[in-house]
């Protein structure tokens, strides 16, 4: 189904908005800041208002992450009529292009804005954290080598959505980096990863032909579901790790998870149609979220 197909009269500015925001990838921002501010509620340093602002930040930089991708992958020509995946507000019309673009801007001020009170609580590692993530969000879809068209999306939400969100979330709060913060930070990082892949892996085709050379689309359709596959398995083998390590059955929780990421894992692995990986695109957000609650609570219970 094409996007036009999509996009009906009956879809309200509010409701476009909305759309825009991307809602089911929005997981990928508050579950790194609740597992960092679980870190540090077992290590005894939770801390309410960098949390809060953590949190923040985090949803307001992804949020701007999608509007630049909605934004410049028009402008680029890679949200196409053939695109197979959820509405896109500006190449359906919804949202005049320029409207996109100042509002991003706007998303992107706010954040700086508010990341000055974590500057001034952590420092210039936090300073240097906000820009970088900020240059990134914009950088993955626009200028002249942007990553998501040079196969280094993958790379990019990993550590920013996995260990930057995580072990940054920690220090504004411990003032102080962590190992176990370290560590807690690579599955989620891997399931955020995940959730891109399946969003590439589901538009190889109208990338291909938009020269959008996502990871997806160099290494082909087999590589990228194998990709999928070791993603998750590095979610599930690290909580046993630690589990083992220290002697601690709480860390297992994350493992009751394992039934729903292996429902999504199966569409994964048998479908290329557009319809069923849309839905294993909103399944693999809503396993991050179901994970990093577990998670979570593995720290703050052991």
């Amino acid at each position: 189904m094409s996007t036009a197909e999509h996009a009906t009269p009956s879809i309200t500015r509010a409701q476009a908005w909305i759309l825009a925001t991307r809602p089911k990838t929005l997981p990928a921002a508050v579950v790194p800041v609740l597992v960092g501010s679980a870190v540090a509620a077992a290590d005894g340093l939770f801390s309410l208002l960098p949390a809060l602002v953590a949190m923040l930040c985090a949803l307001l930089i992804q949020i701007g992450t999608n509007l630049a991708n909605d934004y410049f992958d028009y402008v680029k020509g890679a949200d196409s009529h053939d695109r197979i995946g959820p509405v896109r507000v500006v190449q359906s019309g919804l949202i005049p292009p320029a409207t996109v673009r100042n509002v991003m801007a706007g998303v992107f001020a706010l954040t700086f804005l508010l990341g000055l009170y974590l500057v001034s609580v952590g420092g210039w590692p936090i300073l240097l954290i906000g820009i970088a993530s900020i240059i990134c969000a914009v950088i993955y879809t626009a200028g002249p080598f942007p990553l998501a068209y040079v196969g280094l999306g993958d790379l990019f939400v990993f550590i920013f959505f996995g260990i930057v969100a995580v072990t940054g979330t920690y220090y504004v709060q411990a003032l102080s980096w962590s190992a176990d913060a370290f560590i807690a930070s690579l599955p989620v990082g891997a399931i955020s990863t995940a959730i891109l892949v399946v969003n590439n892996y589901r538009d190889i085709d109208t990338d291909r032909i938009a020269r959008k050379r996502t990871l997806a689309v160099r290494i082909g359709r087999r590589a990228t579901r194998i990709e999928y596959r070791v993603l998750l398995l590095v979610a599930y083998v690290i909580p046993v790790l630690q589990a083992l390590q220290q002697e601690e059955p709480l860390w297992l929780l994350p493992l009751l998870s394992m039934p729903f990421a292996w429902q999504v894992l199966r569409i994964v692995s048998r479908s290329t149609d557009g319809g069923a990986l849309n839905g294993a695109l909103a399944g693999t957000g809503k396993l991050l979220a179901i994970y990093g609650i577990l998670y979570s609570a593995g720290f703050i219970l052991s």
